[in-house]
């Protein structure tokens, strides 16, 4: 139905929200979320059925109106994207419309400069999938997402900082940004509404500490990406010393929809304080793995049997989800049953939407080998910066590869999750939080088959006592090097 958008006459008071749902969310409180009608979904290109060129994108409704929006104001964009309740789409769940607030505090003007927006293109979380399927599938949405941001803020440019693996997405975007260049659509007089705006690709090495808002802005400018102390914060002092918003990719893709269809419509879908729209990438043990746009709030059983066809070996085969990408703690199958894919339900339980990346693990998972690779993960992308993280990720991932044997005795459990709780706050960036979430995670909902791993482990070395840091009786260094002992490997 979207395809033909650019072509339908509509009048000023009711611009294109006749195509799509409205609702009272007040006029019915208790109702199941869930089940997106095709007209209400933003991402129509998701699956790759049209074009990605400019003149696909205008058939899905890509740049109708724009320069009507862009005359708007600053003002109006932030007071609509207040009133959709977007939150952010990278995992922190912040107020977009807030966020964007920032830019322009009173007297803005008098800070006479550039002023840059960022978006967050690196997408190095495990088990996340949806910018790139964005980038690939509709770069138009993200062009123009970047003008009217751009606009809110009252910036002069935006910087895409993708990952550099993503070649073919890179290509991809970089030619729907010269369509737009091409068209008028970016650049000097962008739309014809005497706002310049550029857009420029800058293409990262691929590490996943880049993805932090400072150490991006820090890679930008050609320094190694270490996280910065704040504050200063990127709005007052940003990329190249002037005020700077990093955003997600799928927050400012999401922006030109909610402008065109209004704040109230995107309201609409998903409980209080958890509104819109949302792209889930579901991977691991399902039937049919893939990247789908669903109401906030729908039941995460309903979103994987209704998407996905369901849990290989069926709903009660489910060992655990890890709802929200690594970083989040995984959730056993009874939390599972009932369970919403929405910020504030996921943090009730302990664990967090993150960026909905929802890894799905059946019974016939190694869940201590999963928390394992994880702790490999995050020991190898730490940018050593802080020491809890710098050698808590070392600690961690040192302690998980004897887990993972049942090379341990039972109280060195309670051990590591000291050693996590060492780490958590304590770091520049959160990433000694997502180093040491999966490890809670999977103390609080899987001791039991730790414990069991030790047991078993013990009756394989003829119940030997194993001593604290996986030393068996009769372990021993010889020449610097240790012997008769299972792990660790070197002294």
């Amino acid at each position: 139905m979207l395809r033909n958008i650019s072509k339908i006459k509509t009048t000023t008071k009711l611009p294109i929200r006749c195509l799509a749902t409205t609702a009272d969310p007040a006029s019915n409180p208790n109702r199941i979320h869930g089940g997106l009608k095709d007209q209400d979904r933003i991402f129509q290109n998701v699956y790759g059925t049209y074009g990605h060129d400019l003149k696909s994108s205008e058939k899905m409704g890509d740049w109708y109106k724009t320069k009507e929006i862009i005359l708007k104001g600053d003002k109006w964009i932030i007071d609509e994207m207040k009133k959709s309740g977007l939150r952010g789409r990278g995992g922190a769940g912040f107020p977009s419309g807030l966020k964007w607030s920032f830019m322009n505090p009173p007297g803005w003007e008098k800070n006479v400069g550039p002023r840059y927006l960022v978006v967050n293109a690196d997408e190095g979380e495990p088990g996340t999938c949806k910018d790139r399927e964005i980038i690939r599938k509709d770069p138009h949405k993200l062009v123009e997402g970047c003008l009217l941001a751009g606009r809110a803020m009252n910036a002069t440019a935006a910087y895409i900082y993708i990952r550099g693996e993503f070649y073919n997405e890179a290509t991809i975007l970089q030619t729907a940004i010269n369509e737009a260049y091409k068209a008028g659509y970016i650049g000097k007089n962008a739309c014809g509404s005497g706002y310049d705006f550029d857009v420029y690709i800058h293409r990262g090495m691929g590490a996943y500490i880049c993805g932090e808002e400072t150490a991006l802005i820090e890679s930008i400018e050609g320094k190694a990406g270490k996280p910065r102390l704040k504050p200063p914060f990127p709005a007052g002092i940003g990329l190249f010393g002037r005020p700077t918003t990093v955003a997600n990719v799928e927050s400012v893709s999401v922006a030109p929809t909610i402008l065109r269809r209004g704040g109230d419509w995107f309201a609409s879908f998903g409980r209080e304080r958890n509104s819109g729209t949302k792209l889930f990438c579901i991977s691991g043990h399902v039937n049919e793995p893939c990247t789908v746009e669903e109401e906030m709030s729908i039941p995460l059983k309903e979103l994987l049997e209704k998407h996905c066809g369901g849990v290989k070996g069926g709903w009660d085969n489910l060992l655990g989800v890890i709802p929200g990408g690594s970083s989040v703690p995984v959730m056993p199958k009874t939390t599972c049953d009932n369970i919403l894919m929405d910020y504030d339900a996921l943090r009730d339980v302990g664990s967090g939407l993150g960026t909905a990346a929802v890894i799905v693990m059946n019974k016939q998972t190694d869940i201590i080998r999963a928390i394992q690779r994880f702790a490999h993960f995050y020991k190898h992308e730490s940018c050593g910066q802080c020491t809890p993280c710098r050698e808590g990720t070392t600690w961690l991932q040192k302690m998980m590869d004897r887990f993972q044997a049942g090379q341990a005795s039972e109280r060195e459990i309670d051990m590591i999750f000291e050693l996590t709780k060492e780490i958590e706050g304590h770091t520049i960036c959160a990433l000694g939080d997502a180093a040491a979430w999966p490890i809670q995670g999977l103390i609080k909902s899987f001791r039991p088959v730790m414990v069991e791993r030790m047991k078993q482990f013990h009756e394989h070395h003829d119940n030997k006592n194993v001593g604290y840091g996986g030393w068996i009786k009769d372990g021993k260094v010889k020449d610097g090097i240790v012997v008769d002992n299972p792990k660790p490997a070197h002294h």
